[in-house]
């Protein structure tokens, strides 16, 4: 009932189709157009169109943001292969395998440019929210530090590089060996945190950053005892130092990404937590 006036409809197939047949003309009287004669094809309601517009939209965006998610493993895969393979070059004084690693870092930076902008064109057209928005602004901040592993692995391929221009085989350093065994352990764990969204998992790798400082602050001891004792060595451990350096800043962007994770995960923002925790204390 509406305005008070009761609406009778047909109760049957043929009342309906009695209802809906067009008037008989009267005699002389030309025919009412039909409805079809005055609107065209018959029109899908506005809101039913409107709702499968949306729904397309979302389907569109979930697969657009499904492989985004996806790229970035690969890129993350690609960047950590990057790095162990710039050390065992290192270590070996491969001079080959350090330029192949230098080529794939070119590499990387084209997939790297690639998804920044299709993180930017999704961020513009989706206008994402929520759990959506936090996965695209993960996908951003973490797509730039792989980036930067890849360019901290070609610099140590740089260094091998300088290091069989000098023609000799330098002494590891204890604290060097120990950075580049732990660090690629370091990677391998982040990335199944990344694959899992385990959020504990990378809470947990937050606190290796403080491993990696210590032994980076090691590294420098000795290489200066060793600068001390060995002046003529003064080449080589500059250029190991410079291998340390970009260890430690690898393991700095593994934290970083560590707290992203959380972020994905739970949309807690952890970062400063450990300095501001030191600075209460």
């Amino acid at each position: 009932m509406e305005d008070g006036v009761t609406s009778h409809k047909p109760t049957n197939t043929f009342q309906r189709a009695a209802q809906s047949a067009p008037a008989t003309p009267r005699s002389g009287q030309a025919p009412a157009p039909t409805s079809a004669a005055t609107s065209g094809p018959a029109s899908a309601d506005p809101s039913a169109v409107r709702s499968a517009e949306v729904n397309r939209s979302a389907s569109t965006f979930d697969r657009d943001l499904h492989l985004l998610r996806r790229r970035i493993v690969r890129l993350a895969t690609s960047s950590v292969d990057l790095l162990e393979a710039s050390i065992r070059a290192l270590w070996d004084l491969d001079t080959a395998g350090a330029r192949e690693v230098r080529q794939g870092e070119e590499m990387i930076d084209l997939e790297e440019v690639a998804i920044e902008r299709e993180c930017l064109r999704l961020l513009t057209l989706q206008q994402p929210y929520g759990l959506d928005f936090r996965q695209l602004t993960f996908c951003l901040k973490v797509n730039a530090d792989l980036e930067r592993v890849a360019d901290h692995a070609s610099s140590i391929a740089k260094v091998t590089l300088k290091l069989g221009d000098v023609g000799v085989t330098p002494r590891w350093p204890t604290a060097l060996t120990d950075l580049g065994e732990r660090l690629p352990v370091v990677c391998h764990r982040l990335l199944r945190a990344m694959l899992d969204d385990d959020a504990e998992a990378a809470r947990g790798l937050v606190g290796s950053d403080e491993v990696i400082d210590t032994l980076d602050k090691r590294l420098f001891q000795e290489l200066a005892e060793h600068a001390a004792k060995h002046p003529s060595d003064g080449a080589a451990v500059l250029l190991m130092h410079r291998v340390g350096r970009d260890l430690e800043r690898v393991g700095d962007l593994m934290c970083n990404i560590a707290e992203d994770v959380v972020y994905l995960v739970t949309g807690e923002i952890i970062r400063h937590e450990r300095s501001g925790d030191a600075a209460r204390s």
